[in-house]
This record gives C-alpha cells, structure tokens and sequence, in this order.
C-alpha cells in the first residue's frame, strides 16, 4: 500500500498533498472517496463520460453479462483396463536396433586408443595388444604435436580444465578471441565464430540464417553431409537437392526460382567418404548469376590445403594466396560468402566454427540456440587449436608428406587391382561393395594383421557402396604401408573380393571400373617439390655419368 501511494503522489496533486491517513479513512467512510473524485479536474470528466454512457437510449440488459472466458476442453477420460499393458518401451528399442542388425548397417565401436609417442600406433582393450590406426581424421598427427600439447598444458595450469559457462556466460576468454582472429584471418574474412563442434556449426548456422531469410531456398549437394542436411531441416526453409557436383542440374534449379528470392548453395570441397572435391569455382560463379549466396564446408580439408592450411578454395589459387595471403588479394577464396571448418581433424583438437562477414557473424552470434546455449569450450582445447591453426599457417611440412603417403598407398593398391575410388583428394576409399564384407575385412585386418580400418556402411554411403576408408597420415612409415598392402592383398585373395576388372566387367560402381582417365591430385608436383626432386636427380645422374666419361 505504501509504494503504492509513494508512485502515485508523483502523478496526482490531490494525492501529492493529502497523507496517508486521510487517504486511508475516505477509503472506509462510505462515498467519501467518490466525492473528492468528482472534485478532480480529470475523474470528474471520466465520470461524466462514464454516466452518459450508461443513460444512453440502448437498452440495458436487465441481467448481468456473463463474463467470456476460453473454453478449455477436458482429455477425454480413458477407460484403464485391467489387463490393458502399458508401452513396452524396452521392446521398442531392441526392434529398432534388430532392424540394424539384420540390413548389416549396426555399428560397432572398436575400443582404440591412440598412443601419443608412438603415433599412429595404438593399444585395444589390453595394453599389451598394440595396432597401426589406418582411418583417423587426425590427417596430420598435429594431435600429440608438441607445439600443442605443450600450450594445453600451460594452459590447463593456468586456467583450469573447464570455462566455466557459455561464451555469454563466463565462458568468453582472451584465447576464444584470438582464436576466432586468427580464423577469420586464415579464410580472409572479416570474422569468425567457435563452436563445440562442426556438426554443431552447420546445423546452427543453416536453422538460423536460412530461417530468418523470408522464403529461403537452398540448394543442396546430394553428398552433403549429416550437419548440413539437419541444419537445413531445421530451418524449415525450402530446398532443392542437386545431383553430386553436377553443375548443369544446378543451374537448372537456380534458374527455376525467383530473382529475388534468397538463395543459399550449400556444398563441401572435400566430400570425405569418396575423396571427391566440389566445384567451387563454378558455384561460386553460378551463385553470382542467380544472386545466391554460398556456404561452404572445408572440414576436410582445413589444414590440409593451400599454402597456410585455409583449405581447397585457397589451394585453387596457390600461388597467389602464397604470395599475397590477405583478404582482397582477389582469389576466389574472397568470393564464398561463408565458410565452415573443424578443429577436430587436421588440427588435432575438437571443435567447429565458421567464418563470414562481420554482419552475418553477428547475426549467428545473437541468433543461433547452438552457439548461445552451450558451454563455451574449454581454455586449454582453444589454447591448442589456436597454436596448431598458427603452426600450420607457416609449415606445409606435414601436408606435403601426408600427400606423398596418400600417392603411394593409392599407386600400390592400384597395382594389385584393388579397388580404389577414383579422387584428387587425400582419402583412400577401398570398395567392397557389400556391408557384411566390408565388416569381415574390418575384423580380419584388425584380429590378424594388427590394422584398424574402420568399415563404412548405409547410411554414411550408400546400400551396395559399402567400403574401407583409408586415410594415411605423415606417421605411416613404408614399413606400415607395406604391412597395410599386404594384409589387403591377403584379404581379398582369400575371400576372392571383387577387383577393378570385376567391378569393370559388371559396369562399375562408385567410380571404379568406370573406364575413364583417374583425376588429377589436388597438390600438383610442383606443389610437393617433386620437380625439384626430379631436377636433383637429374643433375646427380648426369654428373655420374660425366665422372665415368
């Protein structure tokens, strides 16, 4: 009562200079109350107004109008039989996971555990039993580097192992910032955002940014991967999917839509199960035409490509982006409009972000339930992404050998006929072509040849596209290559698995047998060094040859 009256004395003289007693007892003496009101230059008018209202020649329902209120409708009442049973929710989740079992696509997890100082070897269950990891997305060993493991332990000491909330909420620390700096620097954009994880990322950034545009469309490649496919879902926006790297069936849709509508091409540069890299030069033009923007996935290939690690849309203009690494040196790098990568393959941490404009940034930032509220990631994760992006910026050491490791596993293979899906990329992928296969090899090479390579079933490929993925590392030594050879080559000898021929004779799948020219490696000779190599070898040659003249 009494802040009542203390904000009301500021509004109304008559108040302002009464107390609160006298207020107090016109408020129990009868009409006391009324009279003064009617003496109020302002109530008085409301009164009148009220009273001709009332006196109005329509008439005046006798009865009181029955107050309206929401109608709230009752569950109907189920009848509980007694011998009725309740859900069997235990049932339901062994049917479900029986339907796995019996279409070969359950998944098991091998329980391998990475030895820091004897990369890429690891132990299984016991300790004692210890295997060569052949299929880690750790492409280049940057996980047990020094250069970070060092920083995250600083770093833990320092700061402790948590950060404490979401990036809003005590978890915003110098290290993030830098981070994000240094993203944005690497992608020449003017921003860059951390998240927890890739996956995190792009189904944060697609529900947000396609569910704000009004009447988005998005187009989408058909190997797009799990993240996008969800984001896109999740912001209910139209799409259009388009055949893999198809560039035609591309611009047929582009074409069949509005000028003005918003458009977003969605797609990846390195498509990880079969190694393919996109378009991105002639999506990017496409996008252009049409008035799309792109959105483009580099997780596999953050790290791996380019001169600093900034991924294939870099790599397309090598030299330049080597000479001139700014944003605006005009490479087609500066032409996608957004930019996904992850800190958990080629940069040896977990983690996922994206970078763009400071505007869309921003948006995402104040928009995005994926960003605001989740826990921020630890100081001592930021720590070792931030010097493993900033270590591979300057050394391509470890790409151009992961490179030479990749050409040599895939020329061996090729040799003995074994399958390889044909791609420029760094991903081995050996085809078996069915899931109950793919696992046998998976298990033989594993229980007899001490190899892990894990199998890849429906739905991460499709039914009949079952395969190995091989993803060699700077680690794998020739002695574990020809280990790995080998033990494939057994392998298919003993089971009679089909070979390039066998695909060939029934038409192909998936690339191989398909009787055309293989493509091109991403990193040219040049890129590698091996024209020097082959320049040094020739001058040695021929001073060789001189000396025995």
């Amino acid at each position: 009562m009494e802040v009542a009256l203390m904000h009301a004395k500021k509004a109304c003289p008559f108040i302002h200079v009464a107390s609160s007693s006298s207020l107090r007892s016109l408020k129990s003496g009868g009409n006391g109350l009324l009279n003064k009101a009617q003496q109020c230059p302002v109530m008085s008018q409301a009164m009148h107004q009220q009273t001709r209202a009332l006196s109005s020649t329509a008439k005046v329902a006798s009865t009181p109008s029955k107050v309206v209120q929401a109608e709230v409708k009752a569950d109907s009442p189920v009848t509980h039989q007694s011998k009725a049973k309740h859900f069997d929710y235990e049932a339901f989740y062994q049917t479900e996971l029986e339907k796995k079992h019996s279409d070969k696509s359950y998944r098991y997890f091998n329980n391998i555990n990475r030895l820091a100082q004897k990369f890429p070897r690891a132990h299984t269950a016991r300790t004692e039993d210890e295997v060569t990891v052949w299929c880690a997305n750790d492409y280049l060993g940057m996980g047990r580097n020094p250069i970070l493991t060092d920083s995250m332990k600083r770093t833990l000491d320092r700061y402790g192992a948590g950060a404490g909330g979401t990036r809003n909420i005590a978890g915003n620390a110098d290290l993030h910032l830098r981070l994000e700096s240094e993203l944005a620097d690497l992608h020449h954009k003017e921003g860059a955002l951390v998240f927890s994880s890739c996956y995190v990322a792009n189904d944060a950034t697609l529900a947000t940014v396609a569910g704000k545009m009004p009447g988005c469309v998005i187009f989408s490649d058909s190997l797009n991967h799990a993240s996008m496919i969800q984001g896109i879902r999740h912001s209910n926006a139209q799409k259009k999917i388009f055949r893999h790297n198809d560039m035609a069936h591309l611009e047929q849709q582009l074409a069949s839509v509005d000028p003005s509508v918003p458009k977003i091409i969605a797609f990846e540069s390195v498509y990880s199960m079969c190694g393919s890299i996109g378009p991105i030069r002639e999506i990017v033009a496409l996008a252009k035409k049409y008035g799309a923007i792109t959105f483009l996935d580099e997780v596999h290939a953050v790290g791996m490509y380019g001169p600093r690690g900034a991924g294939v849309a870099e790599h397309l203009d090598y030299d330049l982006n080597a000479e001139q690494p700014t944003m605006g040196n005009g490479s087609v790098l500066d032409d996608i409009d957004i930019i996904t990568g992850t800190l958990g393959k080629a940069y040896g941490v977990v983690g996922g972000y994206i970078a763009g404009s400071a505007n869309f940034v921003d948006m995402v930032r104040s928009y995005a339930p994926g960003f605001i509220f989740t826990t921020s990631l630890p100081p001592a994760v930021v720590s070792g992404a931030l010097e493993s992006v900033k270590y591979l910026k300057q050394s391509s050491g470890e790409r151009v050998m992961q490179q030479l490791n990749t050409r040599s596993v895939k020329s061996r293979l090729a040799d003995l006929g074994i399958p390889v899906v044909p791609n420029p990329s760094h991903i081995v992928p050996v085809l078996l072509g069915d899931a109950a296969a793919a696992k046998h090899a998976s298990d033989e090479l594993l229980s007899e040849h001490g190899i892990y390579v894990q199998s890849i079933n429906y739905p991460t490929v499709p039914v009949g596209e079952e395969r190995l993925r091989i993803t060699p590392t700077p680690g794998h030594n020739e002695q574990m290559t020809d280990e790995l050879v080998h033990a494939l080559e057994t392998i298919w000898t003993r089971y009679d698995f089909k070979r390039v021929d066998d695909w060939a004779a029934v038409g192909g799948r998936a690339g191989v047998g398909a009787n055309v020219a293989p493509p091109e490696p991403m990193w040219t000779d040049k890129q590698l060094g091996l024209d020097k190599m082959d320049e040094d070898k020739a001058v040695r040659t021929s001073a060789g040859t001189s000396a025995a003249i």
